[in-house]
Order: C-alpha cells, then sequence, then structure tokens
C-alpha cells in the first residue's frame, strides 16, 4: 500500500465546482450548477458513491454556487432542526444513509416544504435511493428526482488534471514529478492535490524548483 505523506499537507482549496476535476462527472455538475440557481425542475438531486470521490465537495460547491448567485443556502447536518431553512433556499444534507427514523422524518418533511415553495435539496449518500435503508415514503420521494453516481476520475486522466491544476497555480510540474507521484503515493485526486499545493508551498519557501528529488524531501520516502 502507498505510504502516506508524513506531515500535515496544505489546507485544501474553497470547495466550489472550478475546483473539482469533472472527469465523467460533467453531467451531474450541470444539474447541480441548475439545482444552485434554481433552475432545476426537479426538486431533489441524489449524489451517490464510495469515500473519496468528492462527494461533500461537491456538495459545498453547489452551496457556494447558490450563495454566488444570491440565493438563499444552507448545509443541514442530520442532527440539524431545519425548521427555520427558508422553503425556497438550496439546502446540502450530506450522508443520508446514516440518518435515523427520526432524522428521515424530519427529512420527508424538508422535503415536501421544499417542493412547496420551489426550494431544492441535494443529498449525498453512499448507495442510491433504492438500496438505502430509508422509509418508504422518503426513499420514493428522492427516487423520483434526479439520481447521479460520483465517478471516480479515471486513471489515465490524472496526468493531465495534476498538471492542468500545477498549471492554474503558475507551478511547473514536470510529467517525471507528476509519473513519480501518481506511482509512489496515494491516488485518490483529493491527496494529490494537497500534495502539489504542498509542494508548491515547499518549493516557494526553499528556493527550489520540484524535481522528484524534492518530492522525496518534501513528502518523505515511499515504498520501492
Amino acid at each position: 500500500m502507498p505510504q502516506q505523506l508524513t506531515f500535515t499537507l496544505a489546507a485544501p482549496a474553497a470547495p466550489t465546482f472550478a475546483t473539482f476535476l469533472a472527469g465523467d462527472n460533467q453531467e451531474l455538475v450541470d444539474a447541480l450548477l441548475r439545482a444552485a440557481t434554481g433552475r432545476l425542475a426537479e426538486t431533489g438531486l441524489v449524489l451517490w458513491g464510495p469515500p473519496g470521490v468528492g462527494k461533500s465537495h461537491l456538495l459545498a460547491a453547489t452551496r457556494a454556487a447558490a450563495d454566488a448567485a444570491g440565493r438563499a443556502s444552507a448545509s443541514v447536518a442530520l442532527e440539524d432542526d431545519a425548521s427555520a431553512v427558508g422553503a425556497d433556499a438550496l439546502v446540502a444534507v450530506d450522508d443520508i444513509d446514516h440518518a435515523s427514523a427520526a432524522q428521515q422524518a424530519a427529512l420527508f418533511t424538508l422535503y415536501n416544504r421544499l417542493a412547496a415553495a420551489g426550494g431544492h435539496v441535494v443529498v449525498a449518500s453512499a448507495a442510491p435511493p433504492a438500496r438505502l435503508a430509508l422509509r418508504d415514503d422518503l426513499r420514493t420521494r428522492l427516487g423520483h428526482g434526479l439520481v447521479y453516481e460520483v465517478l471516480p476520475l479515471r486513471d489515465a486522466a490524472k496526468p493531465a488534471a495534476l498538471a492542468r491544476h500545477a498549471q492554474e497555480r503558475g507551478l511547473p510540474l514536470p510529467d517525471d514529478v507528476i509519473a513519480f507521484l501518481l506511482a509512489r503515493y496515494p491516488r485518490d485526486m483529493p491527496s494529490l492535490l494537497r500534495a502539489i499545493d504542498t509542494l508548491d508551498q515547499r518549493s516557494l519557501a526553499a528556493k527550489r524548483a520540484i524535481t522528484v528529488a524534492f518530492v522525496r524531501d518534501t513528502l518523505g520516502a515511499a515504498p520501492e
């Protein structure tokens, strides 16, 4: 298994659609943008997938897009009281697969209130509604909206994605460094992007170019 990085990485970039590498998820991103700006016909949108594919990032990005459009939005944790949320708002709810019976009832009430007033609810889970242990009425409501699987970025697309991220930071990142990162360190995109951000900061501080040797010195040794 790839060795974990040996120090605290740079803080992740703000979760926006611009900082999400869509890959095969562009249709989902477009739907989330419509939800954020009130142009989605459906009340609900479910995005699902395993950990590390960017579900929480997309929820936060949807809220950021709503805020930028001047629309009220809220992130509602399962344990929160959502009764004060505006009925025409954009509401994001994470981890609905962990909702208790009482929380499911509250979500059902929230969904109906948003549906009646033109609001939207975007929820994330580990599986699609049909496979979730939810009360039937809530599962039906969610299933009637849009349901998207969040697909991981294909390995073949990762070198170009990392190069683009580095270019956006004004960072020269040689091909051999990208190949070394992909071969020796965790391959999920959040870890890789944060590694690049850390290399950028450390190279500026050390006034050194980013080379394979610099990566080893900065991120720690990885298994041969």
